[in-house]
């Protein structure tokens, strides 16, 4: 991904920094810091589990309750969902990248001050069930967040089908009082439900109880109003056909062993990806780019 430059800024205040630590479980993470915003990003899972702009509440919700074990997942920030999404028997929930440490293969400080990270995923053993392929991610960070997902087919002769989504968790002052715009006249695979499908018919969704919905041939941005933080959040993107909504509600938020029996009150996870019917299959050395950008603006 190529970060547009303004003028060229001299004064060190103004860079992009990257700083290696070890963060929670004494993982490996890269925490990033602009002009604009700070951001970290954990190797394993090439996980964002934070991107705050400077005088604003953090964009991402992380639990408390979380785990930062090695091979386990982090409850909360943008976990990357690949090669699968959902359970899928006998091998687990939402595929392995998201529990596999990442590899850092590229660092781009811009003279704006934005910063980009590229990881990509390295062979496991878990792999060898599919084609040859790369996963590389790039993350870039300034006023707002975006993220890219790029998957390649590297076969010869077999096509290579897969998920893949960013499950990414907001904080919300409030779920019962944001509103989420951009799905109006959607159907929708209603889980909880037993995978009904409807039809969104309202201008807004809003949260009053367990929500998780699977939107297919959902293209076009959506929005978060937040009142309480005074802020509406943007999910814009391109190569996602699938949007997910998503807020465990209070029983089963109780039964997570790893998210705060309350949590439910400041998230809503709202998430980008190719799911369900959107499944992509790449013919042999096919590529296919997903890109999705989150930012925020102040109500007025």
């Amino acid at each position: 991904m190529t970060t547009s430059a303004s003028a060229v800024k001299t004064k060190p205040e103004d860079l992009g920094r990257v700083t290696f630590l070890d963060g929670q479980g004494e993982l490996p993470m890269l925490e990033i810091t602009t002009p604009w915003s700070t951001a970290e990003i954990y190797l394993q899972g090439a996980h964002v589990t934070q991107f705050k702009k400077k005088d604003e509440s953090p964009l991402l919700f992380l639990s408390q309750c979380s785990r930062f074990v090695e091979g386990q997942p982090i409850r909360g920030g943008i976990p990357v969902i690949f090669p699968w999404f959902g359970p899928r028997e006998g091998l687990g929930q939402h595929g392995y990248a998201r529990l596999k440490a990442w590899d850092l293969k590229e660092l781009t400080q811009a003279p704006d001050g934005s910063v980009s990270v590229r990881l990509g995923l390295p062979g496991c053993p878990e792999a060898s069930a599919y084609p040859a392929y790369t996963a590389d991610y790039i993350v870039t960070v300034n006023q707002s967040l975006t993220l890219q997902l790029i998957i390649t087919n590297q076969s010869r002769d077999a096509a290579f089908s897969f998920e893949d989504c960013l499950h990414t968790y907001f904080d919300v002052g409030d779920v019962t009082a944001i509103a989420i715009s951009g799905l109006k006249g959607l159907s929708y695979i209603d889980t909880v439900a037993g995978f009904v499908e409807k039809t969104e018919t309202s201008d807004t969704l809003r949260i009053a109880g367990e929500v998780d919905r699977i939107y297919p041939n959902s293209t076009g941005t959506v929005a978060i109003f937040d009142p309480r933080l005074s802020r509406k959040i943007l999910v814009e993107k391109q190569g996602s056909a699938s949007t997910v909504v998503w807020n465990p509600w209070i029983a089963k938020a109780r039964r997570m062993s790893d998210f705060g029996d309350e949590e439910y009150e400041r998230m809503v996870c709202v998430e980008s990806g190719n799911v369900a019917s959107n499944g992509i299959s790449l013919p042999p050395g096919g590529s296919s780019n997903m890109t999705v950008k989150l930012s925020s603006v102040t109500l007025k």
